[in-house]
């Protein structure tokens, strides 16, 4: 890799780059191979397209005639409408709670068939929901819980131009009035069966297009050569960790876990009311006694220094939390971080995170970053 590629400069990346550079510059710039090619990728899905290969997003399938009232009981967000199932096709964003009311799993739930539901986890998670549900499912013998990894592949189409790049190869009507945000429809992409969502992990338009592993070549040949007429680019995973950050989505494991609240992680409003969830009374109990620090985001005043998870917070000498993930934001041009803090520290806060040793000051701000309407998704 060319070592002079720092002194070419973009919109976000100013030329005139110090000679000796804090540690997103030092670090995670010339040191490593694939930094310099994030940013078209993340500059592709805001302004164009981007493609993304997440075959290795963990996959569960629940079906059997007590399905519904299992993910009822088994999740804690609106996957039923009072005390209906959500109709065939909807979309739920959801986390399942522990006994202690933590975030045990954040997923999206997906009723395919009436007796069928897939649920869309993490690459590292999948063992671990696989077997919480499982466990879960012990006094549900008329379930049946199954690890469909391996037989679907899946790609992110996300950016303001996806529905110009996916509407000449599907028969599916690809408007807001016929297929709106959090929903899902089962068609053909090319020659291709899928199951198209309309989610993102992104913060833009598009869908995630699920396969059967076999045609997975196909449909991303198909995808790419459509794209190329509208910009589109392949992209991978350190694009959406930037892409997600600027949008505020959460990670289980580092932003959220079983020590963390829904409240406590911003995703109240992924609970539905009412209770009749695992975990509903001690989330209930939690919520009786005060929540006492949340999830905030943090812009760091040097953009070229970036914490990465795990560095102390602090104010006036005291430290208050720390940072749970973090990174660069090419569309904003500001370093990310987001960090468990107390409740009492809202946004405006002056605060400083110590990077590689360095305390750098940052202020709490008000997320996310980008599109905080979610007018982009809904396009």
């Amino acid at each position: 890799m060319p070592r002079d590629w720092w002194s070419r400069g973009s919109a976000a990346w100013p030329a005139q780059r110090p000679s000796s550079a804090p540690s997103w510059s030092g670090s995670y710039g010339a040191g490593h191979g694939w930094s310099p090619w994030v940013e078209p990728e993340h500059r592709a899905a805001r302004e164009a397209a981007a493609l993304f290969d997440e075959s290795s997003f963990a996959k569960i399938e629940i079906t059997g005639p007590g399905a519904p009232a299992f993910v009822a009981y088994a999740f804690a967000g609106h996957v039923c409408a009072g005390r209906e199932p959500a109709p065939v096709g909807a979309v739920t964003y959801t986390q399942a709670l522990d006994d202690r009311g933590g975030v045990a799993m954040d997923v999206t739930v997906t009723r395919v068939a009436p007796g069928t539901y897939l649920v869309v986890t993490g690459t590292a998670s999948g063992r671990h929901d696989l077997a919480w549900l499982r466990h879960r499912a012990t006094a549900h013998p008329d379930v049946r819980i199954a690890d469909v990894t391996g037989a679907w592949a899946c790609f992110g189409l996300w950016g303001p131009r996806a529905r110009d790049v996916l509407a000449p190869l599907t028969p599916a009507d690809l408007a807001n009035s016929a297929f709106p945000y959090l929903t899902m429809q089962e068609t053909t992409v090319g020659d291709v069966p899928v199951r198209a969502l309309r989610v993102t992990y992104v913060g833009e338009l598009g869908w995630e297009l699920y396969c059967p592993a076999e045609y997975g070549s196909a449909l991303w040949r198909t995808l790419v050569e459509a794209g190329e007429p509208h910009g589109l680019r392949p992209a991978g995973y350190r694009a959406i960790e930037s892409l997600r950050l600027e949008k505020g989505y959460r990670v289980w494991g580092t932003d959220v876990s079983r020590d963390t609240t829904p409240d406590e992680a911003g995703l109240a409003f992924a609970v539905r009311p009412g209770g009749g969830f695992a975990g509903a009374e001690a989330l209930a109990a939690a919520r009786a006694q005060g929540t006492t620090r949340r999830l905030r985001c943090l812009v760091l005043d040097d953009p070229l220094t970036v914490a990465l998870g795990s560095e102390p917070v602090a104010a006036a000498g005291e430290v208050l939390g720390y940072v749970t993930s973090g990174g660069y934001g090419y569309t904003v041009g500001a370093s990310i971080a987001y960090a468990l803090l107390p409740a009492t520290v809202g946004p405006g806060t002056a605060v400083q995170v110590q990077v590689d040793g360095a305390w750098v000051g940052a202020e709490v701000v008000r997320g996310p970053l980008h599109d905080p309407e979610g007018d982009r998704i809904r396009a």
